[in-house]
């Protein structure tokens, strides 16, 4: 979503209007959920996405309209199968956009894009925030868990949370960056593969290793922070948080069971280890045996990643990128 923003802030700071298309609901079957977000341009180009498909064809023409004319607008698409208003979808449901146009004449348009920009490389979490009445948007700004800045109001603290929530009284706050890395413990072939596609989704990597040149920041373009220290002490470099998501595929059992006696007891919001059954099972006793719980071990996703028959280090790091967008979004714990 930084780059989204980014460009936003570009284009209205180059005094290029803009139309910003959101998602405040959707229900049955569709693409994307509220909070989905897409910028329609003066040149008729678009990014982001509402969904894509025909729905999204219609929110392009519509929000070029609305752009003509400077004026705010809620719409709502039906996409019911077989029906021809359904506007070609196959998939039964329903969204009701938000319409936004953004003038480059306002500088704090611009100032609230460029903030969001910076918001998501402090890692902490931030949320984009507007004030609704019907279209109109009476205030925007960006809160994070210390208050609310260029906004006239404060957020209140109910609408901020994992997702886009629409409240009763009109805010509207949709998650702009998120607290926490991805500690990647081994930055062999499939730490290599596993950085840029978690990166992708919104995740900040960080690679941990204790060989100089597996822990170079050359082979990790997409990662937060390339470190290089003992696994045996890890806690001299990094500090885990409840936050964090610890991923663990050293090169060997040694600098795992090392590396899990410094993590297990972090209270991060996920732990995964990667390796056999066999391998796994010795960690599993080596760790009882020096004091560990079979309950403090039970939090360990070993082995890692969704089972989806994964083999090379490619697949590897699509099935761990799964289940750590399963864990952030709450469906697996």
């Amino acid at each position: 979503m930084r780059e989204f923003f980014q460009r936003l802030a570009h284009e209205l700071e180059g005094g290029r209007a803009a139309v910003l298309v959101s998602i405040l609901c959707s229900g049955g079957s569709t693409p994307r959920g509220a909070g989905s977000m897409m910028a329609v341009l003066s040149d008729g180009t678009s990014f982001g996405t509402v969904g894509g498909g025909a729905a999204e064809w219609e929110a392009q023409l519509e929000a070029a309209r609305l752009l003509r004319a400077g004026e705010n607008a809620v719409r709502d698409f039906r996409f019911v199968p077989g029906d021809a208003s359904g506007a070609g979808m196959v998939c039964g449901g329903s969204v009701t956009l938000h319409f936004h146009c953004l003038d480059p004449a306002d500088p704090a348009s611009a100032a609230v894009f460029r903030e969001l920009t910076l918001a998501d490389g402090r890692g902490a979490d931030a949320w984009f925030v507007r004030r609704l009445d019907g279209a109109a948007v009476k205030d925007m700004g960006v809160a994070d868990r210390n208050g609310t800045r260029l906004c006239a109001a404060q957020a209140p603290s109910s609408v901020l949370g994992d997702r886009a929530v629409l409240s009763e009284d009109g805010w509207f706050a949709i998650p702009a960056a998120r607290a926490g890395r991805v500690w990647v413990f081994g930055g062999g072939h499939v730490a290599r593969a596993l950085v840029p596609v978690i990166a992708r989704v919104g995740f900040r990597p960080a690679v941990f290793d204790d060989r100089p040149e597996f822990a170079d920041a050359a082979l990790f373009p997409d990662a937060a922070e390339v470190l290089c220290g003992s696994f045996g002490a890890v806690s001299e470099k990094v500090h885990v948080t409840q936050d964090d998501y610890v991923v663990i595929m050293t090169r060997g059992h040694q600098a795992d069971y090392e590396t899990l006696t410094q993590t297990l007891r972090s209270g991060a919001r996920y732990l995964g280890c990667i390796g056999s059954a066999t391998k796994l099972a010795l960690c599993r006793k080596r760790l009882l045996d020096a004091g560990f719980t079979a309950e403090e071990y039970a939090a360990l996703h070993a082995p890692i990643g969704l089972a989806i028959g994964a083999q090379t280090p490619e697949e590897i790091a699509v099935s761990v990128a799964a289940e750590l967008i399963a864990v952030r979004s709450g469906v697996i714990k």
